[in-house]
């Protein structure tokens, strides 16, 4: 093992095929089961050059939460994970975070926005009772052919009619935030609800069934099961998975859409501040798999909790409930297939900071950090707590090569499912 640039380099040990790389400053930072998965990648006889593990990584199913890996010519459905096209979606505005701050009768006006918000939004399992325009699934025919229909995904298109426009549950969430000069952000963190994890339970058990039938030499507990490119299987879930794509960046942008309206809503009648956007709105995703060419060759990029960090592309890696996310500026590494990590990432399980945090310490956190909760069930808010989580800063310090911070933002107001 040696420093290869910024980040560490590690030569192939026994066994293994390929080397990996790594964005922490030693391989000591590396948990051992994450450690144990990307060792697995790498002796895959289809990745190309290596495995690459951003700041964030920790530990997930198949493979880890912030790794990214090419393959030539198959698609490993574990490796793009369960929550396809999970992503989040940025817009700065220039509202003064002070004007949030003003008494309405009782309340504030940042907790009155909170509150429309959590009537407005559907949080955690809660979904719309009717079903919701979807601009992605009304053009259906356009991503799949009839030889790409799926039967047992069929009733999943129709869930979503009522899914979309919905935050969900877990890491997902909605910030009101504050930037270095003082004005007022919009982020938010979701993804395609249940049509994503449907499509990827479908095709993994297409992919074990097929390698056994293959013989293949990939051992069964690493849950990598592939399937090739140009096989019907391999061909239906490329469909498949940019169908979630765009539905999980639609449902993104249709919350987005209600929060603003909220927002600016409340700030001219109580604030009489007609505010405005400033700049464009950023989405992008951290859960997909795209053909792209690296070092002159085609191959399929799977970027598992990382995001597109391409020369200019705008990027959002997002922190902790609580603390302070940044929008960045990719720099375009090639080491890194372009990518940079998708947050801070976890440094506990949710069962252990249930066990290690109380939700009275975590409310009372908050409080003390000025930040404004909206949560409908306070009993498991420990889960998603600060302390469960990397420190954002510590993560940007070892990407530095991979993106340039543009903007820090820090949270005033926080919804989760």
């Amino acid at each position: 093992m040696y420093k290869g640039g910024d980040n560490v380099f590690v030569k192939p040990a026994e066994g293994q095929k390929k080397p990996v790389k790594i964005w922490l400053d030693s391989i000591e930072q590396v948990g051992s089961g994450c450690l144990e998965k990307v060792t697995n990648l790498s002796s895959l006889p289809f990745v190309y050059k290596w495995p690459a593990l951003m700041p964030n990584c920790h530990v997930g199913y198949g493979v880890p939460v912030g790794a990214v890996i090419a393959t030539e010519n198959v698609i490993i459905p574990n490796a793009v994970g369960e929550d396809i096209g999970c992503g989040i979606c940025f817009v700065q505005t220039d509202i003064h975070a002070n004007l949030l701050k003003i008494e309405i009768g009782q309340t504030s006006l940042i907790q009155a926005i909170v509150d429309c918000i959590m009537r407005n939004v559907p949080v955690g399992l809660a979904q719309h009772q009717e079903k919701q325009d979807c601009r992605t699934l009304s053009r259906i025919n356009e991503y799949l052919s009839t030889e790409h229909r799926v039967a047992e995904l069929e009733p999943e298109l129709r869930a979503g009619l009522y899914q979309v426009g919905t935050l969900g549950g877990g890491g997902h969430f909605i910030e009101i935030q504050e930037d270095e000069s003082g004005c007022v952000g919009i982020m938010l963190h979701s993804g395609s609800r249940n049509l994503g994890p449907k499509i990827c339970k479908y095709f993994n058990e297409i992919a074990k069934t097929s390698n056994a039938e293959w013989y293949s030499s990939i051992p069964k507990e690493y849950d990598l099961a592939f399937l090739p490119e140009k096989t019907s299987a391999g061909k239906s879930y490329i469909h498949w998975m940019n169908l979630a794509v765009d539905f999980a960046a639609e449902n993104r942008a249709k919350i987005m859409s209600r929060i603003k309206e909220i927002v600016f809503s409340h700030v001219k009648k109580y604030a009489d501040f007609i505010g405005t956007e400033k700049g464009k709105e950023i989405n992008c995703h951290h859960n997909y798999v795209a053909l792209e060419n690296h070092y002159g060759q085609d191959v399929w990029v799977h970027r598992r909790g990382a995001i597109r960090a391409s020369e200019g592309d705008a990027g959002i890696v997002p922190g902790s409930m609580g603390g302070f996310s940044y929008i960045v500026e990719g720099r375009g590494n090639p080491d890194s297939f372009n990518s940079c990590s998708n947050g801070a990432g976890r440094n506990s399980s949710r069962a252990k900071a249930l066990e290690n945090h109380s939700a009275q310490s975590v409310v009372k956190d908050l409080k003390q950090n000025e930040v404004t909760l909206g949560k409908n069930k306070i009993d498991d808010v420990a889960e998603e707590c600060r302390w469960a989580y990397n420190d954002i800063d510590t993560v940007m310090a070892q990407e530095l090569d991979l993106a340039k911070p543009a903007k820090k933002l820090k949270t005033i107001g926080v919804i989760k499912g």
